[in-house]
């Protein structure tokens, strides 16, 4: 069986205690504080989020909607794809976030939800790298080819090398690490700020590249498979243009999810390129990409596994 590079299912955390997240400001450039009252942010995330998942189920994307079942706040709870992945074999991995108040968004009940609907033959949790501050959060630090097996990521206090090298040994991906930078250069906190990966392109921001060397590797990667590279730059990084999903629907019709923020900046040309391969579907999520530093593809957790009862064609790692 082929390895798809889009999920047709994905799973979303409602933003039930949504706000300025103080103890990742620090190194998330793209959070900004505002003026608006915590009952106001909260009303127009959860509009946001409703909105969200009513556009991928009406173009036939699976969206399972759930809730944070954590007794304390979690502002950034709405962004679950830095805490796991869920690989086409039944794999389940957890991976160890920078901040206290985000370690907490683990939730046990939602673990135990996709358990119970679906195949996980496995679970790896690399958590306890924390315990020696080795960081590396998820699709947010880690950009997957999954067709050709290569694991792309900017280091940053949040994507440790070592750490990111062995999860990819664990996946029997090929690792591509590098440093980007941003305008201020300062280190871009997640690869999927920066980059995103589909099946016949690529966006990514290379002029936050600073070495030579690391900008041409990634370039010939991305070359050596076949993908297209749009070249978005830093002022397209800002307004969240490499914070792009490309997801299919149960047809197999190919959309690349971006917001609204993210569509106003791509260039005619660059759309044109895109629309050869997938369908574009913007939503407006300027509430939660504004004050949370994220944008749509944080907000989408790919379900790779395949649903109970149905048959793993791919072999167990």
């Amino acid at each position: 069986m082929k390895e798809r590079q889009q999920a047709s299912r994905v799973f979303m955390v409602e933003p039930t205690h949504f706000g300025y997240n103080s103890q990742t400001a620090h190194s998330n450039a793209f959070q900004k504080s505002t003026s608006l009252a915590p009952e106001q942010i909260q009303e127009q995330a959860l509009a946001e989020f409703r909105n969200f998942v009513a556009q991928l189920e009406e173009v036939g994307i699976e969206v399972y909607a759930l809730k944070s079942s954590a007794k304390t706040p979690h502002p950034d709870a709405v962004f679950p794809n830095n805490w796991i992945s869920l690989h086409a074999n039944g794999t389940l991995v957890l991976y160890p976030m920078l901040t206290e108040n985000r370690r907490a968004e683990r939730d046990p009940e939602i673990i135990a939800y996709l358990e119970s609907k679906l195949a996980i033959q496995q679970i790896k949790d690399f958590t306890a790298a924390e315990d020696v501050n080795a960081i590396v959060e998820g699709t947010g630090s880690i950009v997957f080819d999954h067709i050709h097996k290569i694991a792309y990521a900017c280091l940053s206090e949040r994507t440790e090398q070592a750490l990111f090298e062995e999860i990819c040994r664990f996946l029997n991906y090929r690792a591509i690490a590098f440093t980007a930078l941003d305008v201020a250069g300062k280190a871009i906190y997640h690869t999927n700020v920066m980059m995103s990966v589909a099946e016949d392109y690529a966006l990514v921001c290379l002029e936050s590249i600073p070495s030579q060397k690391e900008r041409d590797l990634l370039k010939q990667t991305l070359i050596a498979t076949k993908k297209e590279i749009i070249s978005i730059s830093l002022e397209q990084v800002n307004a969240f243009a490499g914070n792009a999903l490309e997801l299919r629907n149960l047809e197999g019709k190919r959309y690349l999810v971006v917001s609204r923020t993210a569509f106003n900046a791509l260039t005619t040309y660059q759309k044109k390129i895109i629309e050869r391969s997938a369908l574009l579907l913007p939503i407006d999520i300027s509430t939660i990409e504004t004050i949370g530093g994220g944008s749509v593809r944080c907000m989408l957790a790919e379900i790779f596994c395949p649903i109970k009862n149905e048959k793993i064609t791919l072999e167990l790692l």
